[in-house]
């Protein structure tokens, strides 16, 4: 919006300049203009070869053919002399709401402009100049009065030689984020400058930038929101006064200014603009001293300011002093409990912002209001009765009751509806059908019923329409949008009990942006009508009921940028998916989803030519085949799910894609290793290849390197070897899932030390932009299948369940204390539980069953207050069983059976004496005998084993290794045979722990 704020003076700037003289007639929005002269030779070749150094999805530059570029659009020339005199290429890379994108796009501006030496105008914004500098040639333009370099992706220090275009009277450098300044002294040229805009450029290092306020006399209005400016760039000058009281519009919003109000303002008497938004709580003194000091002031922003009720109850603040403001924004402050009745009173008031507040009282009488802006609060009740002559409402986001009242059809300026995500209920009233100039209107969240009247296909004016999540019913058909000839937007979603019904033959009059109509019911199939749309770039008909093939003309779809058709049942190949080749560059992240349905064959080759995909979801279906190695061409993909197919071979290394944030592969019949590559994949969030047929050793390259691994899923593989040390430098691990493997040795120690898991330490991924957590992540908790949806970043999981590990469960691990989920069954575990397993405060399952575990359970688990789910079944453990808050409540006995030693409730056996151990019968020394003579039997058992191995299996290993071909499937086999000699021992000295228990 700051781009836009001063737009009549700069329209106003450009008619003078470009009718200016009367000897040639031009327009001034840039659509070519009729002149007597033929522009120059070298100026033509000039733009034609910016032609070629540009590209992007643009018809920006078609009219430029043919030898006069006098007469291209864009290009304003001297009626006398045919000089090239205004270059005017705004593009709308930002803007993509018209579901095409005009813009220009290179790595610089090429210098061939330069040799436009008669340029009084010059505006290059909303382009994509892709972190290239403000080229130094601008500074050859001695007549240049108008430049514009805004929205355009320019990057680095803006050179001081702008300084030296002293004609400047529009400058605008705004919104470029990496944009920066060393020292602001260049400005003091500019004599003649009325409007100066570097919002969002970095000013914070720059030198001079104080005296921004004050050595630009002729200066009218001043933008400098985000600029990283404080308190001490408003310190008064001498002789500042008269300067800054020419100033008309101030935008000082999103700095880091605090503390009293400073006598800057004191004498800012022409003031009409002022945006003070984020400005410190303790700025907020005194409301009624701002505008006692600027009279003039016709527009305030207070957003984010800190404001409270009281600071609007100022004896002084009253109707005399709010005399003027036209437009307040109060919004995202902390003003709650009922309207201020100040503002109720201000008949000058025609636009109040005051949503993200908490109000909770019914919205105000006020009659002069055109706009009325209070989303995000705590409103109740029903929508009032009156509402004047509104022309924009925005009530969403409260607690709004009862029905849309009818008397809506009155308010006849109104352009703009929003009351979504309130308690609406009751059927869409007819009477909307009359708001000729009604443009977008949104119901969607709240508990409207009944059907959507036809006459909303009246309303000619409309663009969006969003009426999801409701429970709406009844058939849509043609007549609902016979006049709709500018809808764009087009939102029906999750109204589960709604049917479209048009026929096939049927020619919408519109040309829709995006569709949704996930979770409605679509009759006769894919819907044809679609097959005339020419600007989809969404397009989202998810459980939607639609049966059959992909009908060919899809693939003709000229763009689609999202297309979701998940949960249906779609068959076939996908040979016939949009091509996806000519989209217009929106901002949104290109998608695939086509998950549930019936697809069949193999991925297609022709996916591969979608470089634009950033997720790509395939899961559930019935593909068959390898996955295509020319999936390496999809450099910019963030998350690939092929899961649950039919796909088999080998994990190519071209899925090692450089972006690649979620990569699951899950469930189909993939063999052999993990490819190395996949440790390049530095932004991986999610890995799970789980459910296939891999083998090997765990990937040992996961470790600290991979910085964002959240979820790591392994499971239902055969890996085997030991779980790697490296694992445990994986910080942000959450979720790790090792289990039905054939993994050996002990749990490593340092497992214990996962930073996530210890400290629950942010999830870094949250913090770039692509990432969005709506995502699902099964996992084994409570003993079944879960699925984590939305919520998945929170669950802090580890299972090492059904392998071959042994040795004692790790005391370190006890440590985890964000774990919800532990599950350790069906290993060789022995030992004792940790007695410091209250530890892990956060734990809701526990599994511990089918383990060689003794001694006593310890008493410390009954303070695990969120356990509910455990299970120690099937282990050696024995004495009483512990009492306690959380323990109380699992009573049912399966937790503990297979425990021959165990006693106490919930088990029907008792116990022999009050907290005693029932196998403590026998005295100490027996004890000790036995102790002694268990040492005697596992030695003896040690040693013979190891000598009966020795004598039979290295001499006949001996001969083999002599023989060089032999000797690395020897060491294999003899690794292996190590390994199960080890277990064997292990199982062996816990049956004689056993027998000794039994006796």
């Amino acid at each position: 919006m700051g781009n836009l704020r001063g737009l009549g003076l700069h329209l106003i700037f450009v008619c003078a300049l470009l009718f200016a003289g009367a000897t040639y007639t031009s327009t001034c929005l840039g659509d070519g203009n009729t002149s007597l002269a033929v522009c120059s030779e070298q100026e033509r070749l000039a733009l034609l070869k910016f032609k070629d150094s540009v590209e992007g999805p643009s018809g920006m530059l078609s009219s430029w053919v043919g030898n006069d570029c006098c007469m291209w659009e864009g290009i304003h020339c001297d009626g006398i002399t045919g000089k090239v005199e205004s270059l005017h290429l705004r593009g709308d890379y930002y803007d993509w709401v018209e579901g095409y994108n005009n813009y220009l796009a290179s790595n610089e501006v090429d210098s061939c402009l330069e040799d436009l030496r008669h340029l009084k105008y010059l505006d290059l914004s909303g382009n994509d100049f892709q972190g290239s500098r403000i080229p130094k040639f601008i500074r050859s333009f001695k007549q240049l009065s108008y430049l514009n370099l805004s929205h355009a992706g320019f990057e680095g220090i803006i050179p001081p030689h702008i300084g030296n275009l002293s004609n400047l009277k529009v400058l605008d450098l705004s919104w470029n984020e990496k944009l920066m300044a060393d020292d602001m002294a260049w400005t003091f040229g500019l004599s003649l400058l009325k409007h100066l805009d570097l919002s969002l450029v970095d000013l914070g290092r720059a030198q001079n930038r104080g005296m921004l306020f004050y050595m630009i006399p002729s200066l009218k209005e001043l933008s400098l929101s985000h600029c990283g400016l404080s308190n001490a760039d408003l310190c008064p000058s001498l002789n500042s006064s008269r300067i800054r009281s020419n100033i008309k519009h101030l935008d000082l919003g999103f700095n880091s200014f605090g503390g009293p109000l400073p006598g800057f303002f004191q004498n800012m008497s022409s003031l009409t603009f002022l945006d003070l938004s984020s400005f410190n709580v303790s700025l907020a003194w005194n409301f009624a001293n701002l505008l006692s000091m600027i009279p003039s002031l016709a527009e305030l922003h207070l957003s984010d300011c800190g404001l409270h009720k009281t600071h609007l109850s100022s004896p002084h603040l009253n109707v005399s002093t709010l005399s003027n403001i036209q437009r307040l924004d109060l919004s995202k402050n902390s003003i709650e409990g009922t309207f201020p009745s100040v503002l109720k009173n201000m008949s000058s008031l025609r636009i109040l912002h005051f949503s993200h507040n908490m109000l909770s009282s019914p919205v105000p009488i006020m009659p002069n209001l055109l706009g009325l802006y209070i989303s995000h609060n705590w409103l109740t009740a029903p929508i009032p009765t009156f509402l004047g002559n509104l022309s924009k409402l925005d009530l969403s986001f409260n607690q709004l009751n009862g029905s849309i009242p009818t008397f809506f059809g009155n308010l006849a300026a109104l352009t703009h509806l929003d009351l979504s995500v309130n308690r609406l209920t009751g059927p869409i009233p007819t009477s909307l059908g009359k708001l000729v100039s009604l443009q977008s209107v949104r119901l969607n969240s709240n508990l409207l019923n009944g059907t959507i009247p036809v006459s909303i296909g009246q309303i000619a004016k409309l663009q969006t329409l969003d009426l999801s999540n409701n429970s709406l019913e009844g058939v849509v058909s043609e007549a609902h949008f016979a006049n709709l000839s500018m809808l764009m937007f087009l939102d029906a979603s999750y109204n589960t009990k709604l049917t479209f019904n048009v026929s096939r033959d049927w020619i919408p009059p519109f040309q829709l942006v995006s569709l949704d109509l996930r979770s409605c019911n679509i009759a006769n199939g894919f819907p044809q009508w679609l097959r005339n749309q020419r600007k989809l770039y969404e397009l989202v008909l998810s459980n939607a009921s639609i049966l059959g093939p992909l009908p060919r003309w899809l693939r003709r779809i000229p763009i689609i940028l999202h297309l979701d058709l998940s949960h249906n049942q779609l068959i076939g190949p996908l040979t016939n998916l949009p091509s996806g080749e000519t989209y217009g560059g929106y901002v949104d992240a290109p998608s695939l989803f086509l998950e549930n349905n019936f697809f069949n064959e193999s991925i297609p080759s022709s996916l591969c030519r979608r470089t634009d995909l950033v997720f790509l979801d395939l899961s559930e279906n019935r593909l068959t085949g390898k996955i295509p190695k020319c999936l390496e061409n999809l450099h910019g993909l963030f998350t690939m799910i092929l899961s649950s197919n039919r796909l088999s071979g080998v994990i190519p290394s071209s899925v090692a894609l450089n972006l690649l944030r979620r990569l699951k592969l899950n469930d189909n019949n993939f063999v052999g290793e993990l490819p190395r590559e996949l440790r390049n994949l530095r932004y991986l969030c999610i890995l799970d290849v789980g459910n296939n047929r891999l083998s090997g050793n765990l990937p040992e390259w996961v470790r600290k390197e991979l910085t964002y691994l959240a979820v790591l899923r392994l499971h239902k593989n055969n890996f085997t070897a030991r779980i790697p040390q490296s694992f445990c430098k994986a910080s942000n691990l959450r979720i790790l899932d090792v289990a039905h493997n054939n993994l050996k040795g002990t749990i490593p120690p340092c497992l214990g030390e996962l930073i996530a898991m210890v400290s629950g330490r942010r999830y870094r991924p949250f913090e770039h932009p692509s990432f969005n957590n709506d995502e699902n992540v099964e996992q084994v908790m409570k003993g079944v299948d879960i699925e984590y949806t939305r919520t998945w970043y929170m669950v802090y999981n580890m299972d090492l369940s059904s392998n071959r590990l042994v040795g004692e469960i790790p005391v370190k691990l006890t440590a985890l204390s964000m774990l919800v989920g532990l599950n350790l069954s069906n290993n060789h575990l022995s030992g004792r539980i940790p007695d410091t397993i209250a530890n892990m405060s956060e734990l809701n399952s526990l599994d511990l069953s089918g383990n060689e575990l003794t001694g006593v359970i310890p008493p410390s688990m009954a303070d695990l207050t969120f356990l509910s789910h455990l299970n120690l079944s099937h282990n050696n453990l024995s004495g009483r069983i512990p009492t306690g808050s959380q323990l109380q409540t699992l009573t049912d006995p399966s937790i503990y059976e297979g425990n021959k030693d165990l006693c106490g409730p919930p088990l029907p056996k008792n116990c022999i004496n009050p907290g005693e151990d029932p196998t403590t019968i026998t005295t100490t020394s027996k004890m000790k005998d036995e102790a002694a003579d268990e040492k005697t039997k596992v030695w003896l058992f040690y040693v013979d084993i190891i000598c009966g191995f020795a004598t039979g299996f290295w001499g006949v290993i001996g001969v083999l290794l002599l023989k060089r071909q032999w000797r690395h499937k020897v060491f294999m086999f003899a690794e292996e045979s190590m390994d199960k000699i080890y277990v064997a021992v292990v199982v062996k000295v816990n049956k004689i722990k056993r027998g000794r228990e039994t006796a």
